[in-house]
């Protein structure tokens, strides 16, 4: 393989470590305002964690590679990850818009994995399969528990709409 094809590797390898801080600002955002949900907020407080050390595991195979995270692109997924974490506020069913937001985000993580993963293959990097693959498990299992609990959300969340228990959070 040419440079420019590892070159083009280590970039989205940098692309994925600045969608997990997003992700992290993210979660951290619906977690600290899911108050009548225990069984999201449980899960996404376990996938907060997952996440954490996803990113970690990035950093140390830029690190391995000779490269290091971008401190732009990880502000800027931050920016980002804030601003759509302050816009559910103002929305009355913000547990919904969030459960629908994360499941995009998770098939836009699975799909960015695949990426790297093929990649890595592709350029001989063993190594960095390695590490890879038990993050994109993790994300194929978030989407599955999401797919799975957003039917039971959306019943649980109109019965709270038609009664006096909060449904937005």
């Amino acid at each position: 393989m040419t440079d420019t094809a590892h070159e083009t590797w280590m970039m989205w390898l940098r692309d994925a470590h600045a969608m997990e801080a997003q992700a992290e600002t993210m979660l951290n955002a619906q977690i600290g305002r899911l108050e009548t949900y225990p069984a999201i907020r449980m899960r996404m407080e376990q996938h907060l964690r997952e996440t954490t050390a996803q990113r970690d595991a990035l950093s140390r195979l830029l690190e391995t590679h000779g490269d290091s995270a971008s401190a732009i692109k990880d502000t800027m997924g931050k920016l980002m990850a804030a601003g759509q974490g302050l816009s559910g506020v103002f929305a009355a069913d913000e547990v919904m818009k969030g459960s629908l937001a994360s499941y995009t985000f998770e098939h836009m993580e699975i799909a960015s994995y695949r990426m790297l993963i093929a990649g890595a293959q592709e350029l001989g990097m063993t190594d960095a399969v390695a590490v890879l693959e038990p993050i994109l498990q993790q994300e194929i299992a978030m989407a599955d528990w999401l797919s799975e609990n957003l039917a039971p959300l959306t019943r649980s969340f109109l019965a709270r709409a038609d009664s006096d228990l909060q449904a937005k959070r």
